[in-house]
């Protein structure tokens, strides 16, 4: 019987055999310990990156709401300061308009002075002196131009705060809006959780954005934008209370001013109707003294012509005598008489033409007298009419009656900041 074939293969032993059994059960024992200790460790891992991603996540959210709180503090500081400043802005806005109002109510008092001082220029002869109206009136002239250059120069200033507290609100606005801005980001975030679905990777989160600052520098904005806002305002507050002071001052001077020409203006009219009237009554009396003169000239007249008629009487006497013939023709009483009668006759009707051209002189004299007297009352009659005018003129600054519903007239002026038709001040 024959030998069976053996099947091709390398063949093992038996303890090749039972090595390979053991390797491969210490090769398990130690891979399962591996793994146990990978296991361990990542459960030790995963525990431990839970931890700190929920405590960060904890963390961010407490210094989110930290800084939710810090930026609304301070976007509750700037509102406040914002409401002051817009109250500044509006309180010195109207200041500015009430100066400019002030301002504007110097036109027609200046108006009037000049009027005034051209009507009293209208006087004529030594009617037209340098009294104390005319003194008052430059002066009231003098210092409403010295008013309207201080109220102007009040109302540049004003102009230049306003432009500094806008610029100061422009960036509180800004700074404000930044804030509001920040506050609804940093509430997004807040409220964003695991689940959100806005929530994705990014790329490069981590980066450093162009423009950042620093929490100091921050800060230091904020308190820099209230601060000159703060020192803005107390500019401005200051600015109003010099403006109303300095605004009742000059009005105090012009009303000062408006009483003394006032009382210059009475006083100087009673003057001139006290000489007026006596000017009346030396015409009165020199027009009396010239109608008896006359009538005593045209009496001396009428008794030099009698006069010249005795001589001429007189002299036929002793004419007609000198033809007595011889003798008779002697110088006896009646000769002697008519001679004495001629010669006392020519010295009456010398005497007489003598008194006769010095009351003539006389009259001429009164009548180029009273002729300069009416001149001069004409000029005082009309120095008179032009105080008269000069105070009616001045009766356009008197203050208005309670009741009057007139409106206030305007005066066309253009003011610093564009406006027109600004209305009088009444006083």
């Amino acid at each position: 019987m024959s030998a069976l074939p053996a099947k091709p293969g390398q063949r093992h032993s038996v303890s090749d055999w039972s090595s390979n059994n053991h390797q491969l059960s210490a090769v398990a024992q130690y891979v399962r310990h591996i793994s146990s200790s990978v296991r361990q460790e990542g459960r030790s891992l995963r525990n431990e990156t839970n931890c700190t991603t929920a405590w960060d996540e904890g963390d961010t959210s407490r210094r989110l709401s930290d800084r939710i709180w810090d930026v609304s503090r301070w976007k509750e500081t700037l509102e406040g300061c914002a409401q002051k400043l817009d109250e500044e802005m509006e309180a010195l806005t109207l200041s500015k308009a009430q100066t400019e109002q002030a301002l504007a109510a110097t036109a027609v008092p200046l108006e009037v002075s000049a009027e005034c001082l051209s009507l009293r220029d209208g006087r004529r002869g030594l009617e037209l002196v340098t009294d104390p109206v005319d003194e008052e009136l430059k002066k009231e002239a003098e210092l409403i131009e010295r008013v309207q250059r201080t109220l102007q120069q009040h109302i540049d200033k004003a102009f230049e705060q306003l432009c500094i507290l806008q610029e100061a609100r422009h960036q509180l606005t800004a700074d404000l809006q930044n804030k509001m801005e920040t506050l609804d980001i940093d509430m997004l975030c807040l409220s964003l959780t695991n689940e959100s679905p806005q929530i994705s990777l990014k790329t490069n989160p981590t980066r450093i954005p162009s423009g950042s600052t620093t929490p100091e520098e921050w800060l230091q904005f904020s308190r820099f934008n209230v601060a000159r806002a703060q020192e803005a305002m107390q500019v401005s507050q200051q600015m109003r209370e010099d403006t109303s002071l300095s605004r009742a001052q000059l009005q105090n001077e012009l009303d000062a001013q408006h009483r003394a020409i006032a009382f210059a203006l009475r006083k100087r009219k009673h003057h001139e109707a006290q000489a007026h009237d006596e000017l009346q009554w030396q015409l009165r009396n020199t027009e009396a003294e010239i109608s008896e003169l006359d009538s005593d000239i045209q009496r001396l007249d009428a008794d030099l012509q009698a006069k010249m008629d005795s001589l001429k009487l007189a002299h036929t006497r002793l004419e007609n005598r000198t033809g007595r013939p011889g003798m008779d023709l002697c110088r006896d009483e009646v000769q002697l008489g008519l001679v004495g009668e001629v010669q006392q006759l020519e010295a009456s009707v010398t005497a007489l033409r003598q008194k006769l051209s010095e009351a003539q002189h006389a009259l001429q004299k009164l009548s180029l007298h009273h002729a300069r007297m009416s001149e001069d009352l004409s000029r005082k009659q009309e120095a008179l009419f032009l105080e008269q005018r000069t105070l009616n003129t001045r009766a356009r600054l008197a203050p208005a009656p309670p009741g009057d519903k007139n409106p206030v007239p305007l005066v066309p002026l253009m003011n610093s900041s564009g406006r027109r038709n600004l209305r009088l001040l009444t006083q």
